[in-house]
């Protein structure tokens, strides 16, 4: 048995493609934690096995007794990593917000070298949060090996935390594109996703996220344009560092991807299964109306109609009217900059985006006005100072109260009087 949260040393990498944490964990933890989209490992009910859950058609399995063979010997050794990237549901792939369960990586100064610094990671409980991204058939051996106290070897892992699924199968593809001759739409189809030439109308929820949030990161009248990184939602990270130093602020990708995904999905892993069971050339998003005609997610018809175009432009101007009313007066100490309020405001998002479908108006000037009543909301206060699910909530609130979405029946009874205060504490319009 395991005993959680599981703490153990970790080392920054810094590379182009992002920050990633390099870290040992014994095999017996990964069974517990790790998963990939075809199959995770089980514990007995007594604790002292694992067993093998869902689809084998992927594995080979005379590769995994092999393995299993190869750990009972006294020369075994798996000295390259095993890539994971945390903090993804197993069911329905959406990042995980909950801060009891996601994985962290923690700075702290180091007392025997003056202004450096040691990392560590944490691992809050044995929930299935960490997909696989290489390594699958190495850590499922462990199933096929003989020696019990085998499951306490050490196994070298590489953490990106928080790193989007399309990053993750293109991750995947480079990997095993490089080491042997594989067909690289192969290896993105494993995780759902095709690096041939797809047309949009084919593209999964996610997938256009990712689409839209590149634009974002590059369109030179995007508020967001260099702010996105597709890095850990660390705000430690290096990165983040020197842009605090240069007065502005920085948000990971994942944020954005699932911020967009939002908007036109409801369950983006269902929706995209859903596409992956038909014939490639059959593949247009028009199908899932039948095949998930209850999704109530607020700009679900732009989506099915491949009106792209239009949700780009209601995100961009979203996020335009929001620099204006927020982060161009950002204090470094202001939440709403951070990975929280930029949470919060993708959440506000989604219920000006219904108001905005109904009026047929996705304008700077539309949203602008909406967010105009909570433009004075001090997000330094120490009511926001809460860099978990829990901040977002509040943030969320305290915005859609200001905007009229929400009454005080509706504000938490366990701080309603906090939040009140603060609301009142007007800094530069008149609270009505």
């Amino acid at each position: 048995m395991n005993n959680y949260p599981i703490t153990v040393p970790a080392i920054r990498v810094t590379q182009p493609l992002g920050i990633f944490y390099v870290v040992s964990l014994p095999a017996r933890v990964l069974l517990d934690t790790a998963y990939s989209d075809r199959l995770r490992a089980r514990r007995s009910a007594d604790g002292s096995s694992y067993e093998l859950e869902g689809s084998q058609r992927e594995l080979h399995r005379d590769r995994l007794r092999e393995i299993g063979t190869y750990l009972s010997t006294e020369e075994s050794t798996f000295p390259n990593s095993i890539i994971l990237a945390p903090n993804f549901d197993l069911e329905s792939g959406l990042p995980v917000d909950n801060s009891d369960i996601r994985w962290r990586v923690v700075e702290k100064e180091c007392t025997c070298v003056p202004g450096d610094v040691s990392y560590s990671l944490t691992i809050p409980t044995d929930e299935a949060l960490a997909p696989i991204i290489d390594g699958q058939h190495r850590l499922f051996g462990f199933n096929f090996c003989d020696k019990p106290d085998r499951m306490d070897m050490g196994l070298v892992c590489s953490i990106f935390l928080d790193l989007p699924k399309p990053f993750q199968a293109f991750l995947f593809a480079t990997i095993n594109s490089n080491q042997r001759p594989v067909n690289k739409s192969q290896t993105y189809e494993a995780f759902g996703y095709n690096i041939e030439k797809e047309l949009p109308d084919s593209w999964s929820p996610d997938k256009l996220a990712v689409f839209l949030a590149r634009k974002l990161n590059a369109e030179d009248d995007s508020p967001l344009k260099g702010r996105i990184l597709i890095a850990a939602e660390n705000d430690f990270a290096m990165t983040r560092i020197e842009a605090r130093q240069q007065g502005t602020w920085m948000v990971s990708m994942a944020t954005v991807v699932e911020g967009i995904s939002r908007l036109v999905s409801q369950n983006p892993k269902r929706d995209r299964t859903a596409l992956l069971k038909r014939h490639p050339n059959d593949r247009r998003r028009e199908i899932l109306t039948s095949e998930v005609p209850a999704d109530r997610s607020p700009l679900r018809s732009l989506y099915l109609a491949a009106n792209d175009k239009v949700v780009y432009a209601a995100v961009k101007n979203f996020m335009i009217a929001a620099n204006d009313m927020f982060w161009n007066k950002c204090q470094p100490a202001s939440f709403i900059c951070k990975t929280v309020g930029v949470q919060a405001l993708f959440d506000t998002l989604v219920e000006l985006s219904k108001e905005g479908l109904a009026s047929k108006t996705f304008s700077v000037e539309f949203f602008r006005e909406r967010l105009r009543a909570a433009a004075d909301i001090d997000f330094t206060a120490t009511l926001f100072q809460n860099a978990s699910g829990a901040g977002r909530l509040i943030i969320r609130t305290c915005i859609l109260f200001r905007l009229g979405l929400k009454n005080e029946e509706d504000l938490p009874a366990s701080n309603k009087e906090e939040i009140l205060a603060v609301l009142r504490d007007v800094r530069s319009v008149e609270y009505r």
